[in-house]
């Protein structure tokens, strides 16, 4: 069941060939009070308003953005293999309660695009946290609510821990995502690994080919969807809205290269070399934090929380949603919404 404990109101590589710096600038905002709790059900929007496009360091990227441009800002991130229509749903209820909602395609995603065709299509985690970091600059959003999942838990978490300086605070699905090289090189369990099977089917020439035919990628990603959001009745349409973002041309080459830069079989650029030096460390996030548990995910940790509860010091709350897969923000767009709004307020 969701958590609702009440919660106490706070007060209040550059561009081109250098990577963002992690430093920057404060500027908390607050939102008017709100909540989600009565908002429409999954699947009540099916379309962003029109898109926009900006240069932001390596990118030129495709968002939606919703809400009042002088609100509070959240930053919402997909995973894989989704796209920015996971948050179809959620977006709408954070711009009626006053905030504005950023929703960016990330790198090899949808209308995402490099701006030079020399870039390495670089899917290590740093790499994505910094794309996101620049978008920031580009929009002229000094601090924001980070929320993700999957791939965006991961980018959040990253910005979050380094970064604390944008990051006002932080809604991250299945907690602390950072990837550990050194730790992925140890085995898990049979189970675990077998949920992990394209994982390592990515780590093979078969895989990679299989990610860059369309036919084979399209029921791929849709094998993932039905087995890792097992009571999620989702129609063609909503999977074909976010298939449509995987024709992206750098699609298959940002997907493959993260997967295999997991398991050390890729090679990161120099560039990330001290980020990553750092993120080894498994910094601790500092900022106020809620973390979602989806109990039907079958990449959920055990103990509820409790697996990476020591990495977050700040003001903090777990919540597990019975029933919910691992697309949470999609299958349960109002808990999801509400945790964001809920966080904003710690």
């Amino acid at each position: 069941m969701i958590n609702r404990r009440g919660f106490s109101k706070a007060m209040g590589l550059g561009t081109g060939a250098a990577a963002v710096s992690l430093t920057g600038l404060h500027g908390p905002q607050t939102a008017s009070a709100a909540s989600a709790s009565g908002a429409a059900a999954p699947g009540a929007h099916t379309a962003f308003p029109k898109l926009k496009q900006i240069r932001a360091g390596l990118l030129n990227v495709g968002y939606a953005e919703l809400g009042p441009a002088h609100g509070p800002a959240v930053i919402c991130l997909h995973g894989w293999p989704y796209d920015i229509h996971s948050y179809v749903d959620v977006a709408p209820m954070l711009a009626e309660a006053g905030y504005r909602v950023v929703v960016p395609y990330l790198r090899g995603h949808g209308t995402t695009r490099f701006l030079s065709d020399r870039t390495f299509r670089n899917g290590q985690q740093s790499a994505i946290a910094l794309d996101i970091i620049a978008l920031m600059d580009a929009l002229k959003i000094e601090k924001a609510v980070l929320a993700g999942f999957d791939w965006g838990s991961r980018t959040a978490d990253i910005i979050a821990a380094l970064r604390p300086d944008r990051c006002k605070a932080l809604v991250s699905v299945s907690g602390y995502l950072i990837t550990n090289l050194a730790a992925n090189l140890k085995p898990l369990s049979p189970t675990a690994e077998h949920t992990w099977w394209y994982q390592y089917y990515f780590a093979t020439e078969r895989g990679r080919l299989a990610m860059e035919d369309k036919t084979l990628r399209h029921d791929l990603t849709r094998l993932v969807w039905e087995t890792v959001s097992p009571t999620w009745d989702f129609d063609d349409a909503t999977f074909e809205r976010t298939a449509a973002a995987f024709d992206n041309p750098d699609y298959a080459a940002v997907v493959i290269h993260n997967y295999r830069w997991r398991l050390s079989l890729a090679d990161g650029e120099r560039r990330y070399d001290a980020l990553e030096k750092r993120l080894a460390t498994r910094p601790v996030i500092e900022v106020p934090t809620i973390t979602l548990d989806p109990e039907k995910d079958p990449f959920t940790a055990p103990g509820n929380g409790t697996a990476y509860r020591d990495r977050f010091s700040g003001p903090y709350e777990h919540r597990t949603l019975t029933g919910i897969g691992h697309n949470l923000p999609q299958e349960a767009p109002a808990a999801f919404a509400q945790a964001v709004i809920d966080v904003d307020r710690i």
